[in-house]
Parts: C-alpha cells; sequence; structure tokens
C-alpha cells in the first residue's frame, strides 16, 4: 500500500495491491503530515483504488477495482462502490449505498441514505460548461431513491426520498418524493404501487 499523509485503517482491513491512500491534493503536493484518509473496520479495498487525503470513510466500506475518490469526501456505513467509479470529491453520501461499476459522481453532490446508483450512470454539476456560470452544483438525491442505469443527473437536481430514476432517464428537474422519472428528458409520473413503498 502506498501512502501519504496521516492515515487510520481500522482493524480486520482486507486490502488488495496495489492501492493509495492520502493521495496529497492540489494544496498538499509539496507538504508532509496532512490528514490523509480514515476508514473504519472491516473495509475491502480491492487493487487499483485510490483514496486522496482528508476523507472519511466509516465500517464495512468496500471498492471493486480502479475506483477514485477524491479529497474532502465523506462516506458513511457499509458503502460499496464498484469497479471504476469516480468521486471527485467535496461530497457527502450516507450509510447503505450502493454504487455501481462506472458511476461518476462531481465535485459538490450530496447522496442520502440507502441509495441506488446503477452502472454508468452520470451526475453532472456544471449546467454551461465549461463557462461554469452559477457556479458548480452537483445533484442532491436524498434517502432510499434509486437511479438505474445508463441514467444523466444535469447539475442541481433534487430526486426526492424514495423515488426511481428510470434506466436511460436524462433527469433535467427535480423528481417529487416517491414519484418515478423516465425518459429523456425525464417524464414525471406516479410510482407502480408495488414500487411505492411509502404506500406500503
Amino acid at each position: 500500500m502506498i501512502e501519504y499523509g496521516l492515515n487510520y485503517i481500522g482493524p480486520d482491513a482486507r486490502i488488495f495491491e496495489p492501492v493509495t491512500i492520502g493521495f496529497p491534493s492540489r494544496e498538499n503536493l509539496s507538504k508532509t503530515g496532512f490528514p490523509g484518509t480514515t476508514i473504519g473496520k472491516n473495509a475491502i479495498i480491492r487493487s487499483g483504488t485510490v483514496v486522496y487525503c482528508d476523507v472519511i470513510i466509516g465500517d464495512g466500506f468496500q471498492t471493486g477495482h480502479n475506483v477514485m475518490i477524491r479529497e474532502k469526501t465523506r462516506i458513511g456505513d457499509r458503502v460499496a462502490i464498484g469497479t471504476g467509479t469516480i468521486i471527485e470529491g467535496h461530497s457527502t453520501i450516507g450509510n447503505d449505498v450502493s454504487l455501481q461499476s462506472m458511476v461518476y459522481i462531481p465535485t459538490d453532490t450530496r447522496i442520502g441514505n440507502r441509495v441506488f446508483i446503477g452502472p454508468n450512470a452520470v451526475l453532472t454539476n456544471d449546467r454551461y460548461p465549461p463557462h461554469r456560470i452559477g457556479g458548480l452544483r452537483g445533484p442532491v438525491i436524498s434517502d432510499g431513491a434509486a437511479i438505474g442505469a445508463n441514467t444523466t443527473l444535469l447539475p442541481g437536481v433534487c430526486i426526492g426520498e424514495g423515488s426511481l430514476v428510470a434506466a436511460g432517464a436524462v433527469v433535467t428537474r427535480d423528481v417529487p418524493d416517491h414519484m418515478l422519472a423516465i425518459g429523456t428528458p425525464a417524464r414525471i409520473k406516479n410510482l407502480p404501487r408495488e414500487l411505492n413503498t411509502n404506500e406500503q
């Protein structure tokens, strides 16, 4: 394992080399002794994973291969991050979250608890690249939401609690709690009764 900064990995971790933790952010490139990575107990970290400095991760964490997590990210307990996923930093992820393979999470994204994000989903944070008019605003995904494979979420959209975004959707506006977003651009519909846990 390659280490930079001051790191802590909890007991019973399984680390499959090569893994890098505490990688310095731009402001720490020429420094030593900066806050590195903190990871709770029972982690499984697979080869190719790179975790930057100033990242705090809870218990029961696991990665696939070739995962990158940038600086100032906060991740809760029992989070699984799939192969090839990129988290660009300055973001928060709750407990019991599953990010499947090849998910892209931009800077300034907030993900709640019990969220599922399917493979190849792309979240965005810049409505007018590369001009950054209005600043960067990542999506907000509320507790219990599920995001299907190959979806795209535009900057700043809020996915409501318990909502479902269907595979391949392009979400351009907020999705209310316990609703379905489907299509390109996504239309908002009622969740099928069997999927609406709010009615059960």
